[in-house]
């Protein structure tokens, strides 16, 4: 429940949540017992961009002490059916261009600390995975068990993609697919599978390879 860890906004997008103190302690105190857990920031509601540095940068200050996050995945705001939104209080979601943007500073600002940039495709879709992607992550995260709440905040992403499916958006980004653990651990890649076609996007040989998807 990161969300935005900033309290003036945390008033207003999750008041009956913990403070970011509160958030602090809590995830501290997990990876001192050896729990490991990953990291999230949603955006696209009522912050702005000094909002999405802040709390980077507070996510790596915390890895460099503790070493127990395991990802950072970028959450954009689903506004739809929220009462945020209805209320006034939120804007409608981010932009593309937004999208785009807090995928490359994550990178920018993480990769010696959180490496592992997660892309939400439940909330983006397949083509803007693709284009986050390429513009910074490199975790097409995708086992889901029953996902509700982007759903009921008017996602219509649905809630599977099939394997041969994400290795072939993967494929078609000039990108070897690779099967992960939790804790990253790669367990098999497919370097070349015939018969699978990207979504649109031309091959560009000249792209970084990346290890891409959990399956």
């Amino acid at each position: 429940a990161a969300e935005i860890l900033d309290d003036e906004v945390r008033m207003v997008l999750s008041k009956n949540k913990v403070s970011t103190e509160q958030w602090k302690r809590v995830i501290r105190t997990a990876h001192e017992v050896g729990i490991f857990t990953t990291s999230t920031m949603m955006y696209g509601h009522r912050e702005n961009g000094s909002h999405w540095v802040n709390h980077m940068l507070l996510l790596r200050d915390m890895q460099k002490e503790t070493g127990g996050i395991t990802e950072f995945v970028p959450l954009g705001f689903v506004h739809e059916n929220t009462a945020l939104y209805q209320q006034g209080l939120a804007r409608s979601g981010p932009t593309e261009e937004e999208d785009i943007r807090v995928h490359a500073l994550a990178r920018v600002l993480l990769n010696d600390a959180i490496p592992n940039i997660q892309v939400s495709w439940v909330k983006m879709g397949r083509r803007m995975s693709q284009l986050c992607l390429r513009s910074g992550a490199n975790d097409f995260g995708g086992t889901l068990m029953e996902e509700s709440i982007s759903r009921l905040a008017g996602s219509t992403e649905g809630q599977m993609i099939w394997p041969h499916e994400f290795r072939s958006l993967i494929h078609g980004i000039n990108r070897i697919p690779a099967e992960r653990s939790t804790g990253y651990e790669i367990l098999r890649t497919w370097e070349d599978e015939p018969g699978l076609l990207g979504s649109g996007f031309v091959r560009s040989h000249s792209a970084p390879v990346l290890p891409a998807a959990s399956l």
